[in-house]
């Protein structure tokens, strides 16, 4: 039995404003950009390097879409086991596709349309994940044009102008929540990048995930200045918006970080006494589990043991949700 790898790119874009994806047509079947992984490639290069030779097209890589498959099919007589990789590109309207000889020739079909045409199960799974992923990204980025508005409708408002997008996959199964941006996430835009988001990130890890698996943001998505708490007005005016991001994403476990965090979302503040502890919460679909900021242990380094453990029991709950 034959083992083989490959990586393919789910390229989209609009037309009259109907979302399209790209097909390339062989004798047999439709099918998107997808080659085998050769020998010192990840799948990423793979499937950049498989969309520019089989369609010409040099695309750019959503970070966090990933979809998974394994199949098997027959060549020769001989039973091949296939694992691919499928990732998500958008890409420019007037994209100019160029086929290659392997090809009969392509189109550009609407969702509806492609699950007519595909012929097999496993094709119509990462189309309908491919499809529902972008339905994500759509809703997130007409939340995130609303939330960025926020300070011109008040006239006392107090926090930074610069707004601090949440960042991540719109599938993650594990949301982490903290207080605010601090003056690096303001200067970057993007949350956590900090001190205390490179503490994070290794805890993710102790975690047994990948921080490119989880979704990552906070209350306030605004630089409080002078680091202050973000008060209790500033967190009403915010948290519709943090619900709304809960509602597209969907996980299964949001992680409070710090008393802030953990006040807003489950109305229990003194996390000293309640880290490790897990909610359950009818109203985000979801548990919530409550732990100390990282910051905390950035700044009093006799905090950084309680978090590990907190962490190590975090990979011990997902591991047992998997199983």
């Amino acid at each position: 039995m034959l083992f083989e790898f490959s990586a393919g790119v789910i390229a989209y874009n609009y037309r009259n404003g109907k979302r399209r994806f790209l097909f390339l047509k062989r004798k047999e079947f439709l099918d998107v950009p997808k080659g085998h992984i050769e020998k010192g490639e990840s799948a990423e290069d793979a499937a950049l390097r498989e969309t520019k030779e089989e369609a010409g097209l040099s695309v750019v890589l959503d970070p966090f879409f990933r979809h998974e498959i394994t199949y098997w099919h027959m060549r020769n007589k001989e039973k091949i086991k296939k694992h691919a990789i499928f990732f998500l590109a958008r890409v420019s309207d007037d994209a100019k596709v160029k086929i290659s000889f392997e090809h009969d020739g392509y189109e550009w079909l609407t969702f509806e349309e492609s699950m007519k045409r595909m012929s097999f199960k496993t094709q119509k799974e990462v189309a309908m994940d491919a499809n529902s992923y972008i339905d994500k990204l759509e809703a997130m980025e007409a939340l995130n044009r609303e939330y960025s508005e926020l300070p011109g409708k008040h006239s006392d408002w107090g926090l930074s102008g610069t707004f601090v997008p949440g960042r991540g996959n719109l599938n993650a199964m594990v949301m982490f929540v903290g207080q605010a941006p601090g003056r690096s996430e303001d200067e970057a835009r993007e949350p956590f990048v900090g001190p205390a988001g490179q503490l994070l990130s290794r805890l993710i890890r102790r975690a047994g995930l990948k921080r490119e698996s989880t979704y990552i943001t906070s209350i306030v998505q605004f630089f409080p200045p002078d680091n202050r708490l973000p008060t209790e007005e500033e967190a009403r005016h915010c948290m519709p918006f943090l619900k709304r991001q809960i509602d597209i994403v969907r996980p299964k476990l949001i992680v409070a970080l710090g008393n802030f965090a953990s006040q807003n979302l489950v109305g229990i503040g003194a996390v000293v006494s309640n880290h490790g502890r897990i909610v359950k919460s009818e109203e985000y679909g979801c548990d919530v589990f409550i732990t100390l900021h990282p910051a905390a242990a950035v700044r009093i380094k006799s905090n950084l043991p309680t978090i590990e453990k907190d962490f190590d029991k975090l990979k011990g709950m997902l591991s047992a949700q998997k199983a």
